[in-house]
């Protein structure tokens, strides 16, 4: 693995730089393991491509994995696909290795219109107009997110590795319920009923996220 890796968001457990606000809501942080001598908290912004270019700089390697998840298509569309191409031109800048970028299983599984039958790849998406026409911004905002990040790389020859989990669950590092346990609460109250697009699949972080990550960082020309 690279010497220094940079991580968007607050969502990974192991890491040697953090871009999140360094205020006492994120505590938990600094008392990982190893964090007094390999953690240093940023304070960065996906929409402030400056805050993005000061704290990747110097790093071998991003992990990509700050979304919102919000109902509010203005707070969730705009962070997402302006958000995730502002760090890869920063990591650009910076001449990173590689960006590993967390994207999603609704990326590519709200299409109504695929057989059941149909084995899902890397040129699957999700149908647009079925997110928007649902009002499902969360998939629609990682769909345009991850098309426009491969775009990017390509375009300014960044290393791009993407992930697609569904919707990760496991031990809550924060004092607060997070958005993926506020999704299976909806269930549990009846407040939701069905599935989107009657889909949905759940892994652990660990190792089920966490490791495809790690592994997707290596650099196996060295070995």
């Amino acid at each position: 693995m690279s010497k220094y890796q940079n991580i968007t968001g607050r969502n990974s457990l192991h890491v040697f730089v953090w871009v999140y606000t360094a205020d006492p809501k994120n505590s938990h942080l600094r008392e990982l393991e190893g964090a007094q001598e390999r953690l240093t908290l940023c304070k960065a912004d996906l929409l402030d491509y400056e805050s993005l270019k000061e704290a990747i700089q110097g790093c071998d390697g991003v992990f990509h994995t700050a979304s919102p998840l919000t109902d509010d298509p203005e707070q969730m569309v705009e962070p997402a696909v302006n958000g995730t191409k502002n760090v890869i031109m920063a990591a650009s800048e910076a001449k990173v290795r590689r960006v590993v970028f967390t994207s999603s299983i609704g990326t590519v599984y709200m299409d109504p219109n695929r057989g059941p039958d149909v084995v899902v790849d890397e040129s699957c998406w999700s149908d647009l107009e079925f997110c928007k026409n649902t009002k499902n911004w969360y998939c629609y905002g990682k769909t345009v997110a991850e098309q426009d990040a491969w775009d990017v790389a390509k375009k300014n020859g960044v290393d791009l590795v993407v992930v697609n989990p569904v919707l990760v669950l496991g031990p809550l590092l924060q004092p607060t319920v997070n958005a993926s346990i506020v999704h299976i609460l909806k269930y549990l109250t009846g407040s939701a009923k069905t599935y989107a697009n009657s889909v949905q699949a759940y892994v652990h972080v660990l190792p089920g996220v966490s490791h495809p990550h790690q592994v997707s960082s290596y650099d196996f020309e060295q070995f």
